[in-house]
């Protein structure tokens, strides 16, 4: 097997690790390009390729990771993770820790960890990698990647919900919830979202400003029920679709753009989070994006006549 062959035979495993580690499709995509460009110019071929090439996209998401943390405390607004439709990696022996720790809450508990701690949570808890491994991968001794992993699995255990929704559920909540946004049923809506539910949106100063957080069922599902109408009296459709693994939603332009994407948390029959991404730097990994500038001008033209009556 070429050097080639063997890295594209590997790099759904290296993308799904740089995913979790940097919550950035494009960011991860990069990493895992860095990584091909060092395995083609190492002199040596290692002994396990793929022990290898997991260190090297491990040590260059860290690096990433290092420097993103700035540029996310100067985010405009809530930072969101970049919206995944399809997870490339399986392997049926780890399918319930990569389906777990994929997901938007996931992905933002992991933001809670330093970047080491992170890298070793990642390769142990979700790709079940070996503590030399491990080691060599972020630079370690194995007794340190121990503790950070004790560290680590604690943070995450205390911020987790303690039940989840089997699939089949989730799907179900999930298409009441979208025929109720179609209709603009706000009291459909309401029946459907938990008390503290909380409504999050990510624009990034890069589309027009969201409500930060909007918490409460009445809150949220006025928002969803008079806010969406006008969206969908614009032509603008809507496409369920899995979105880091859980029940979600395409929203596109009368052109077939990408205009949000919509990510729910579904726990204990009710939906207890809404995620939205509307960043359109954020969606350009998905196809072409729409202009959410120009949208939000149309939709405001035909709302005037109606806010004069």
């Amino acid at each position: 097997m070429t050097r080639t062959e063997e890295f594209e035979e590997l790099r759904p495993l290296l993308f799904s690790i740089a995913y979790r580690l940097l919550g950035s499709v494009s960011e991860a995509e990069d990493a895992v390009q860095e990584t091909w460009l060092r395995y083609e110019t190492t002199p040596t071929q290692p002994r396990s390729v793929k022990a290898y090439l997991s260190a090297v996209v491990t040590r260059i998401s860290i690096d990433v990771l290092r420097s993103a943390r700035v540029r996310r405390e100067e985010y405009v607004g809530p930072w969101l993770p970049e919206p995944l439709l399809t997870d490339p990696y399986e392997d049926p022996a780890r399918s319930a820790e990569l389906a777990d720790s994929v997901s938007m809450a996931a992905l933002l508990l992991l933001e809670r960890l330093s970047p080491l701690e992170r890298a070793v949570f990642v390769l142990r808890e979700v790709f079940g990698f070996g503590f030399p491994e491990i080691a060599a991968a972020v630079g370690r001794s194995e007794a340190a990647c121990r503790q950070l992993a004790v560290r680590a699995r604690r943070h995450m255990d205390d911020g987790r919900p303690r039940f989840a929704a089997d699939r089949h559920e989730r799907e179900e909540l999930a298409a009441r919830f979208f025929d109720a946004l179609r209709d603009g049923d706000v009291d459909g809506l309401r029946k459907l979202l938990a008390a503290d539910v909380q409504m999050v949106g990510d624009g990034g100063g890069k589309a027009p400003q969201l409500p930060r957080s909007v918490v409460g069922a009445d809150k949220v599902a006025r928002v969803f029920g008079s806010g969406f109408a006008w969206l969908f009296r614009v032509d603008v459709t809507l496409e369920p679709h899995d979105v880091n693994g859980q029940p979600g939603a395409i929203f596109r332009d009368r052109d077939g753009k990408v205009v949000a994407i919509l990510a729910l948390d579904i726990l204990g029959g009710r939906i207890q989070m809404v995620r939205s991404v509307i960043n359109p730097e954020k969606l350009a990994h998905t196809g072409p994006v729409a202009d959410p500038w120009a949208l939000a001008r149309e939709v405001n033209r035909m709302r005037r006549p109606h806010d004069h009556r």
